[in-house]
């Protein structure tokens, strides 16, 4: 069983250039594990040293922030997609 993880441009030079990649799933934790082991380098851009999201990551399953879910903890349906977004500056 897979999802989709849709790559932000900032990250896609870790992907081959790919928007989206598809991951084993489970939960977000697991699914960005995941991610990792297919594209080595791409969780310490999304995680800092104690395995938290890094606050200028959000993560969306399907439309809902996972930080109003159960966080990295929140499972990750089959055929769903995680959006990866970074938050940007500006006004």
């Amino acid at each position: 069983m897979s999802v989709t993880v849709r790559i932000p441009s900032q990250l896609r030079p870790m992907t081959g250039g790919l928007s989206e990649v598809s991951v084993e799933q489970g939960t977000v934790r697991e699914v960005l594990s995941n991610l990792e082991l297919a594209h080595g380098g791409i969780e310490a851009r999304l995680m800092d040293e104690q395995g938290s999201l890094r606050r200028h990551v959000n993560l969306f399953l399907a439309d809902q922030d996972v930080r109003f879910l159960d966080g990295l903890d929140t499972p990750v349906p089959d055929g769903f997609t995680l959006s990866i977004v970074p938050a940007v500056a500006g006004g």
